[in-house]
């Protein structure tokens, strides 16, 4: 295998917002599956002051891949560059650099360079590359002006809040019972459809790597309504399965979380976790006049609490059910 040709690329926009919040957004790496539509899971490795290597998932060209990089940050130069360490094929290598650049007080000018090499020099893989780069970039680039330029608004439509079961029984059971979503229908009575493919995973380097499933799910709310989403989930073995809607319901703009089982006295505590950024435009129309964003988020919390204890609830029967009777 030998690439020599670099591909070269720079995106830019203007953000009506301090440099200092721009840089801010690119700089937490922890929130981009929250706050950018390609993004699905950062995993944290390692960290030392103004650097730190992560994997990302991520979908690109209608798949989800995942690589790792290394990251160096700059807040004073307002700057972050990136090498990916680990890349997935046709991507040979690439890197690149989130420049932010203050004009005035409130108006800021971000670039995001990347550089890439495709496997072989494939000029099928070059396409493919040139076209997902141009797509994520512009789509994150257009998710950073408008988180910034919320300001204050953004800590009113984010909030997290999470929902604990505990158990005595098996946690490889809780689990099972919780990756095999493709038997919810059959199994929870909110879950009307649901479809799901399962991406094989990549065990040549000798490590076991988590499995990734992309699934489409019918939900039946209490009121007989059907809402259809779309998510990307990441399968850790044991103990973890994180995801994100990639499809959401109207008055949600972003939706993350988690699926996590741990020890808790003589049993477990399994939690689910949801990270939701409400869509202020759609609360009106989803919900009636004179509804507000506190209406939205009651209602969005309500909704997504009740099936999870659901599920949760059912998690747990199920590995009770199967545990030896004295």
């Amino acid at each position: 295998m030998t690439t020599t040709e670099t591909y070269l690329t720079t995106h830019a926009i203007t953000v009506l917002a301090p440099a200092a919040t721009v840089y801010g957004i690119i700089a937490d790496v922890a929130d981009w599956p929250q706050r950018f539509a390609p993004n699905v899971h950062v995993e944290p490795l390692e960290q030392t002051p103004g650097a730190e290597r992560i994997r990302i998932w991520a979908t690109a060209g209608g798949v989800v891949k995942n690589w790792t990089s290394r990251r160096e940050l700059d807040p004073d130069g307002l700057r972050v560059t990136f090498r990916q360490e680990v890349s997935a094929p046709p991507v040979a290598a690439m890197g690149g650099e989130w420049i932010v650049t203050a004009h005035g007080e409130n108006v800021s000018r971000l670039e995001l360079r990347h550089d890439f090499r495709a496997v072989d020099d494939d000029p099928s893989g070059v396409r493919w590359i040139t076209a997902a780069v141009d797509r994520n970039s512009e789509s994150e680039l257009a998710s950073v002006k408008k988180l910034a330029e919320l300001g204050d608004e953004l800590g009113v439509l984010e909030f997290t809040f999470e929902d604990t079961v505990f158990t005595s029984g098996d946690a490889a059971l809780v689990y099972d019972y919780l990756y095999r979503a493709d038997l919810w229908p059959e199994r929870l009575p909110h879950v009307s459809q649901l479809d799901l493919k399962e991406y094989p995973a990549d065990n040549t380097a000798g490590v076991t790597e988590p499995r990734v499933q992309v699934m489409t799910m019918d939900t039946r709310t209490a009121d007989g309504a059907v809402h259809t989403t779309e998510s990307v989930r990441v399968c850790f073995e044991a103990d973890r399965i994180v995801y994100k809607q990639t499809t959401t319901p109207a008055l949600m703009t972003a939706h993350t979380g988690s699926w996590t089982i741990s020890p808790a006295g003589d049993g477990l505590a399994v939690t689910s976790r949801h990270t939701v950024i409400l869509n202020p435009a759609a609360v009106e129309r989803v919900l009636g006049p004179d509804k507000t964003v506190a209406d939205a988020r009651m209602c969005v919390q309500r909704a997504l609490s009740t099936n999870s204890t659901t599920t949760l609830r059912h998690a747990r029967a199920f590995a009770e059910a199967a545990a030896p009777r004295g």
